[in-house]
C-alpha cells in the first residue's frame, strides 16, 4: 500500500484558519498570560526537540516510546498547571471546551488501556521465552529436550510474533478537532491554543506507538501545522523523522515492529529451525555437533528476551503514570464542576 492510499494526511481544520481570532494580538491582551502560554509552547518545544533521534528507527525501539510518553506526562502536567494559573472561574468555560477536555481525556484513557493491554500480552510471551530458556539449559540437549523447546517455540510464534499483532484500533481516538469559536476572552485563547499543542503531540507519539504494536500505519496522520506556534518547527522536524520510518517500512514492505521484539523474533527463527531439524531423527553425535551452536542461539535469546521483558516493564509503568495524570486532570476540572454547579451531570 502507498503512502497516499493510506489515512495519513490530516489537517486542524478543513474551514480555513481556526486561530486568526484566538492568536489576534489585543492592547488589552496580559503580559502575564502572554507568559503563561509561551513558557508552555517553550516546554512543548523542547520536549518534541528532546523526543526527535538522530536516526529514524529509534522511533520504533521501547526506549524512544518510553521518553515519548514520558513528554506525555510532562505536556499533561503543564496543561494541567496553566488551567490553574488561568484562574477560569467555571462560568468561563464554554460548554463545547468543557465537551471537548472531558471527551478528549477519555479517549486518551481508552488509548492508555488499549496500549497497557496489548503490552501486557507481550510480556506474558516472556513466560514462554523463559521456559524455553529453562529447557534448553543442559548442554546435553537430549532429544526430549529438542522437542519440548521446538514446541514451545512455534507456540511463541503463533501467540506473540509481530505479524499476529492485533491491537485494537485507535482510529477514531487519534483525531485532531478544532474546538470552533471561542468566546471574547483572552483565556479562552490562551487555553485553546495550549490544548491544540497537547492534542497534536498526542496524536504523533500514540499515533508510533499504535503502529509499532499493531504493525501497520493506519493509525500514523500526518498534521500540518500552522506556524503561529512556538513549537511547530520542533514538532514538523519530528514528524518528517517518523515519516521517513515509516515510509521506508512501507516501501520495502517491511512489517512495523518494535526493535526489540524483531530482535527476539530473529532468535526465535534461528533457534526453531535448529531444534526442528535436529529433533527430526538426529542422531545423538549429530546433536551435540551442533550443541556449541544451540548454546550460542539460547544466549542471544535470553539477552534480546531480557531487554524485551525489561522495556515492556519500563513502558507499562510510564502509560500508567500518564494514565493517573489524565484521571487527575480530569478530576479536578470535575470537581469544579460540581462545586459550582451541583445539579450538572457530569459529561
Amino acid at each position: 500500500m502507498s503512502w497516499p492510499e493510506a489515512r495519513h494526511h490530516h489537517t486542524f481544520s478543513p474551514f480555513g484558519n481556526p486561530f486568526r481570532k484566538i492568536f489576534s494580538t489585543r492592547p488589552h491582551s496580559s503580559p502575564k498570560l502572554l507568559s503563561l502560554l509561551n513558557e508552555f509552547e517553550r516546554m512543548v518545544a523542547a520536549s518534541l526537540t528532546n523526543l526527535t533521534p538522530k536516526e529514524s528507527s529509534k522511533v520504533l525501539s521501547l526506549s524512544w516510546m518510553r521518553l515519548a510518553v514520558g513528554s506525555l506526562s510532562e505536556i499533561h502536567t503543564n496543561i494541567n498547571g496553566l488551567i490553574t494559573d488561568l484562574q477560569f472561574p467555571v462560568s468561563d468555560w464554554d460548554e463545547k471546551w468543557m465537551n471537548e477536555y472531558l471527551d478528549g481525556s477519555v479517549k486518551l484513557l481508552d488509548i492508555c488501556i488499549a496500549l497497557s493491554s496489548e503490552l501486557s500480552q507481550l510480556d506474558k510471551g516472556q513466560l514462554l521465552l523463559h521456559h524455553i530458556m529453562r529447557v534448553m539449559e543442559h548442554s546435553r540437549f537430549s532429544s526430549e529436550q529438542l522437542r519440548l523447546a521446538d514446541a514451545s517455540l512455534r507456540d511463541w510464534n503463533e501467540r506473540f510474533s509481530s505479524k499476529n499483532r492485533k491491537l485494537k484500533s485507535c482510529d477514531d481516538l487519534l483525531l485532531v478537532t478544532p474546538f470552533g469559536k471561542t468566546k471574547d476572552s483572552y483565556k479562552g485563547r490562551v487555553l485553546i491554543r495550549a490544548l491544540y499543542g497537547v492534542k497534536a503531540v498526542i496524536v504523533i507519539v500514540c499515533g508510533v506507538i499504535t503502529s509499532a504494536l499493531s504493525g501497520c500505519a493506519k493509525n500514523l496522520l500526518e498534521l500540518h501545522v500552522p506556524d503561529v506556534f512556538l513549537w511547530s518547527r520542533a514538532f514538523r522536524g519530528l514528524q518528517t523523522v517518523v515519516l521517513s520510518e515509516i515510509r521506508s517500512h512501507l516501501s520495502s514492505e517491511k512489517v512495523i515492529v518494535l526493535k526489540e521484539l524483531e530482535a527476539v523474533e530473529l532468535c526465535v527463527e534461528r533457534l526453531s529451525r535448529l531444534t526442528h531439524c535436529l529433533c527430526g531423527g538426529e542422531e545423538a553425535a549429530a546433536r551435540q555437533k551442533e550443541g556449541r551452536k544451540l548454546e550460542e542461539l539460547v544466549s542471544d535469546l535470553a539477552e534480546c528476551s531480557e531487554k524485551l521483558s525489561e522495556g515492556l516493564d519500563l513502558l507499562l509503568s510510564q502509560i500508567d503514570g500518564f494514565f493517573r495524570i489524565v484521571v487527575s486532570g480530569r478530576d479536578a476540572l470535575l470537581s469544579n464542576l460540581r462545586a459550582s454547579s451541583p445539579m450538572r451531570e457530569d459529561p
